[in-house]
């Protein structure tokens, strides 16, 4: 099996969000998940991508946290196309990635892998009671909370909530809270939280953070998933329109990952670059 190593959201190297993505050849089946398992566990990034070609222009993906499979992961999802263009000569065009969340759509282009989001669902809103609990285990009051957003729990694949903050300034010294994270997490049935300052800017439509403390991920550096259902989220409140790009800049550094959405007739998209950082081979 063929292992890279991926910085997505990004194009440079040793920033963005790394990803593992192992290729299985045409006559390899997918290891037992236990295996796939320890494979991320030994990688520790955020999630691994196994890779397999199923069908002419079709590709299976299953993905590994640390902790455990999740049924889709955007950032790994654009950075094993991004493998299979630049390393294994995949010719630009439309492809299908077979997920438990579904069969998505993914366009491959030059610079760019733009991938269909599973369909965005909003489960519901915080009350308030919850949300001050969010607030607190970041070290936020509930008065950092905008008036026009509300914290709730969107699903676009997997679920999140979604916690608005007023400034930037909120947003960046935001400490989190593990342990109640993750009981929060659990309880609310919850991958993690992305916590976003939506400033409709020229320079972003919002600013992020990403948490997912029960998954073994204190902090995200980029997250497709996350920022499909933040799209989802705004268009549905009339925040951004249809066929808007919308950019969001994640991350509590000066350097951050970059990630692209758009909403058109309906679906999804989250598109962004990447670039490959390690190349080797596993042997089991």
């Amino acid at each position: 099996m063929e292992l890279y190593i991926v910085d997505s959201f990004t194009d440079k190297l040793f920033s963005g969000n790394q990803a593992g993505v192992v290729l299985l050849g045409n006559s390899d089946m997918f290891p037992e998940a236990s295996v796939m398992q320890r494979i991320a566990a030994e990688l520790k990034h955020s999630e691994t991508a196994f890779v397999k070609l199923t069908a002419p222009d079709t590709y299976r993906l299953r993905y590994f946290t640390p902790e455990g499979e999740v049924d889709l992961c955007g950032h790994a999802t654009v950075s094993a196309f991004t493998v299979l263009r630049n390393e294994k000569a995949l010719p630009i065009g439309n492809y299908i990635a077979d997920t438990a969340a579904g069969r998505l759509n993914v366009s491959v282009e030059m610079n760019q892998v733009w991938m269909e989001m599973a369909q965005a669902r909003l489960i519901r809103y915080l009350t308030a009671e919850e949300s001050g609990q969010v607030y607190k285990a970041y070290g936020l009051d509930i008065e950092d909370k905008p008036e026009n957003l509300q914290p709730c729990i969107v699903c676009c694949g997997l679920a999140d909530i979604l916690l608005p903050v007023s400034s930037k300034a909120a947003l960046y010294k935001a400490a989190q809270n593990r342990d109640e994270v993750i009981r929060i997490s659990r309880e609310q049935q919850v991958v993690g939280v992305h916590m976003y300052y939506c400033s409709l800017s020229l320079e972003a439509t919002a600013y992020c953070r990403n948490f997912a403390p029960l998954y073994g991920i204190d902090e995200e550096a980029a997250t497709g998933t996350s920022n499909a259902s933040l799209t989802y989220y705004l268009y549905e409140n009339k925040l951004i329109s249809e066929g808007d790009t919308n950019v969001f800049l994640q991350g509590k550094n000066s350097v951050k990952s970059v990630i692209y959405s758009k909403t058109v007739k309906g679906k999804i998209y989250i598109g962004g670059s990447a670039v490959v950082s390690i190349s080797g081979n596993i042997r089991l």
